[in-house]
């Protein structure tokens, strides 16, 4: 399935900004950063319940946010990009 992440983290203290870069490390290792806290991710059920699972051990839950949307299988189509194109296909190959 592919998701779409958003977050919000409160980086007023020290420890805010080492959890956004945790947010952002492990949001990476699911998917790739399309804008600063948006992440598309094609995943399993069981990768999305993990990546959750591993955000919500990061985040202060009342200070940060954190937002899932799922997107349908054809979710490229329905894509709307305007600016500066700065995702690949997700379930093309990337060559790195």
């Amino acid at each position: 399935m592919t998701i779409l992440v958003t977050y919000d983290v409160d980086t007023v203290s020290i420890s805010g900004q080492k959890r956004l870069r945790q947010v952002a490390k492990t949001c990476k290792d699911y998917g790739q950063r399309v804008q600063n806290s948006v992440f598309e991710c094609e995943v399993t059920e069981s990768q999305f319940i993990l990546l959750k699972n591993r955000l919500s051990e990061i985040i202060d839950m009342e200070l940060d946010s954190i937002r899932f949307y799922r997107l349908g299988k054809k979710s490229q189509i329905h894509t709307i990009i305007i600016g500066k194109k700065t995702s690949y296909k997700v379930d093309g190959v990337l060559l790195i």
